[in-house]
């Protein structure tokens, strides 16, 4: 597409924001009327969300995320100028309210209503651990599409950095039968060090809790989960260049002794924030390996959870397997 295109393709979209800015606004301000009524909260951010939306837009964002599901086409400036009007109109509003809500929201099956959820998850952390971990629990095993599965990533890291304990939650995702709850593990890790107002997201725990995650998972076969790692590791590089450095040289090694297509995959995606020299290195160590169709994962969590099954008796469903996981 030429520049002028994209050009008036980005002006149009400014003008639909502008125009319905403070309709959005508006929205927000109805809504905090209504937290204590969670079917009409719903019913009024349905109504209001579908004078927002916008038709170019949902078809764009069903393009670049197949399988998206039912989506309205709010674009996200609209959605944000909701929220903070909701945010500002609850500021008083109790926990149990708020989780009451949320919950609701959570098992609607349009998307903005549920990523409408997904951002007030944070606000309930502090008050009420047990309740919202439940909630995104839930949230996590029904995700389906990558979108999703990233706007839930920042509570999940929120989560982590509040209580160090809750590192077991994605220890337990890497060994899950769901390619969308294996890719949060990656998607919280890059967003871990973006989350304001809680110290150590940019802390050396993190990082090494964080990349002896990536190691589990590196090597894993579905591409939605190597472009979450891909993007951690990045993230990483920027804070720790060395330690990123040398898990990134280890992992090259493997995958050239060994002609690892996925896990060659994901060091070529994360070295573009390491030194030029560095980057280069690796990419040359890994000329000629590349992915191939149908190739199965090399992750040690895969190897670790068919080593698990394969001991077994009796062959499990896709159910037993996640509570197996889940333990």
């Amino acid at each position: 597409m030429s520049a002028v295109g994209e050009s008036e393709i980005t002006a149009a979209s400014n003008r639909f924001v502008a125009e319905h800015v403070a309709e959005a606004t508006a929205l927000g301000e109805r809504l905090a009327e209504l937290v204590q009524d969670p079917d009409a909260f719903i019913a009024a951010l349905k109504q209001g969300f579908e004078v927002l939306a916008d038709p170019v837009y949902a078809a764009g964002s069903s393009s670049v995320a197949p399988g998206l599901g039912p989506i309205l086409g709010v674009r996200l400036p609209l959605m944000e100028a909701a929220h903070k009007a909701f945010k500002r109109g609850t500021r008083d509003a109790s926990t149990s309210l708020l989780v009451g809500v949320i919950d609701c929201l959570l098992r609607e099956d349009l998307r903005e209503i549920r990523w409408f959820g997904m951002w007030n998850l944070g606000r309930v952390l502090p008050t009420d651990p047990e309740r919202t971990w439940q909630l995104l629990r839930r949230a996590a095993r029904e995700a389906d599409e990558w979108i999703t599965v990233d706007t839930l990533a920042h509570p999940y890291g929120e989560g982590i950095l509040r209580d160090s304990r809750r590192w077991s939650e994605l220890e337990q995702l890497v060994y899950s039968p769901s390619r969308w709850e294996r890719r949060l593990v990656g998607s919280a890790l890059a967003t871990m060090p973006h989350v304001r107002g809680i110290p150590g997201g940019k802390d050396a725990p993190v990082r090494e809790h964080g990349l002896a995650l990536i190691g589990q998972l590196i090597g894993d076969s579905e591409p939605d989960v190597q472009k979450s790692l891909s993007w951690a590791l990045r993230t990483f590089a920027q804070l720790d260049p060395d330690a990123t450095a040398a898990f990134l040289g280890a992992e090259t090694e493997t995958a050239r002794s060994t002609d690892d297509g996925h896990r060659a995959w994901v060091i070529r995606d994360s070295v573009s924030k390491l030194p030029s020299e560095t980057a280069a290195r690796f990419k040359t160590s890994l000329d000629g390996i590349r992915r191939r169709p149908g190739a199965p994962s090399t992750s040690r969590a895969a190897a670790a959870t068919a080593a698990f099954l394969n001991a077994g008796a009796t062959p499990r469903s896709e159910d037993t397997t996640r509570r197996i996981s889940a333990q």
